[in-house]
């Protein structure tokens, strides 16, 4: 038989085992809904951030594109037919095509995409690593100076650039003379000037706020990283080339993409300076401008349709091709 004291110590030792056990499941579950809680409102928190986003590009990207592809397919009325009307096929993008101004509109954007966006986005780096190098006020003062030039948009950036181009009120009027400028039209119209003229006013109207948006990217930056190299004996310019500018490609990434599709949408400024010039440069000198032209004066809206499409496409192309090779997009694992 056993003891008193000895059955005592079974029943304790039995009531004491399935007590750990009861605390053991629910201190588990506790954790596991505490995660799941945590999970919740961060999805949550993504949606209700995600949601103004998507409402905005389905009212003004996806619903006009929709609506000018399904545009793009309907016949346009013609003189002869003036209620003619209906499903046209291809019939708008080949219209848009064989245009003898469709080739050329798309070289001169291109042209001046390739004289602006590599100064461009070489500019913002640049001046982005100069800047985050310089802590404390002067880094501050450089900032704002850089960020002065973008409050020049638009018109205020044409009348700038018109003043600066005229020989007769320009202060570099003895540059202009001396290659052999004498009026405002010579110095726009003259061949290959225009792609020149173009990028110098994109680039001093954006470089400035893309120098403060990348500037924060280097400010997010892990300060334990940059320490690091540098007890490893890494100077300035080892620290701008090889820590900071790899892990600020996104940012890069992101620069050129939003300059790209700006630049491909360029319009104000080339019908601007045409209307400077006298009407001496193509009415139709971008893309935009001869899609105005197939709907505002040639009546044909299924073709600039057609074209807007052609743009967004095309966009889109070398978009993807920016954002995959930059890792826009891409998640780092901690």
């Amino acid at each position: 038989m056993n003891s008193p004291d000895t059955r005592k110590s079974d029943m304790t030792s039995e009531t004491a085992a399935p007590a750990t056990a009861v605390r053991a499941v629910p201190a588990t579950a506790v954790r596991r809904r505490g995660r799941n809680a945590v999970r919740g409102k961060e999805v949550l928190g993504a949606w209700t951030l995600m949601v103004p986003y998507l409402v905005l590009l389905l009212v003004a990207g996806i619903v006009p594109i929709a609506y000018a592809l399904w545009i793009s397919f309907q016949q346009s009325p013609t003189l002869l037919e003036p209620n003619k009307t209906g499903f046209g096929g291809l019939q708008a993008y080949v219209q848009v095509v064989s245009d003898f101004r469709f080739a050329r509109s798309f070289g001169d954007i291109f042209a001046v995409l390739l004289v602006w966006l590599p100064i461009m986005i070489l500019a913002i780096v640049g001046l982005a690593l100069l800047v985050h190098a310089s802590p404390g006020r002067f880094g501050r003062i450089m900032r704002f100076i850089y960020y002065i030039p973008g409050a020049l948009g638009g018109v205020a950036n044409l009348m700038l650039w018109v003043y600066l181009l005229n020989p007769s009120q320009s202060p570099i009027s003895g540059f202009l003379s001396g290659m052999g400028f004498d009026t405002i039209k010579q110095v726009i119209a003259t061949r290959g000037d225009l792609p020149v003229i173009l990028a110098a006013m994109l680039l001093l109207q954006g470089l400035g706020q893309w120098v403060v948006t990348v500037n924060g990217g280097l400010n997010s930056l892990p300060d334990d990283v940059l320490e690091a190299a540098s007890l490893d004996g890494a100077n300035a310019w080892q620290l701008a080339w090889r820590i900071k500018l790899p892990m600020i490609r996104q940012w890069i990434g992101y620069a050129a993409l939003l300059n790209l599709a700006y630049g491909f949408q360029l319009f104000l400024e080339p019908y601007l300076l045409n209307q400077v010039a006298s009407g001496s440069l193509p009415a139709e000198y971008s893309p935009t401008q001869l899609g105005y032209w197939f709907a505002f004066v040639g009546n044909n809206f299924p073709a600039a349709a057609a074209m807007s499409v052609i743009i967004v496409i095309i966009t889109l192309a070398i978009g993807l091709v920016v954002v995959f090779r930059s890792g826009l997009f891409s998640v780092e694992e901690n």
